[in-house]
């Protein structure tokens, strides 16, 4: 295949599933995963399409490790629930006799 057809060919599809993944963040749907499958489509055959799947990806894994809730934070929470349902169990049983 020509080069320059195969380069034609692949921003073509990269762009249509990536435009698709643009649709896709208002629409129903995993719109991030179908952006990042377009961005690594295109990335085969254009640098700049590389290094914004480098810096989103980057972004991503810094978002998500700001959203996970720590060990400790997690005990305390499920401690402090496991006392909430037993204090409720106690008042539920005292107004039940």
């Amino acid at each position: 295949m020509n080069p320059l057809i195969k380069r034609v060919l692949v921003g073509f599809v990269g762009g249509l599933v990536t435009l698709f993944g643009v649709v896709a963040l208002v629409a129903p749907g995993p719109g991030w995963l179908i952006i990042f499958t377009g961005l690594g489509i295109l990335a085969s055959e254009f640098a700049w399409a590389a290094r914004v799947l480098t810096s989103a990806r980057g972004v991503a894994n810094r978002a998500a490790n700001a959203a996970k809730i720590k060990k400790k934070h997690r005990l305390m929470i499920m401690a402090a629930l496991i006392f909430l349902s037993l204090v409720g169990l106690v008042i539920w049983y005292e107004y039940t006799r």
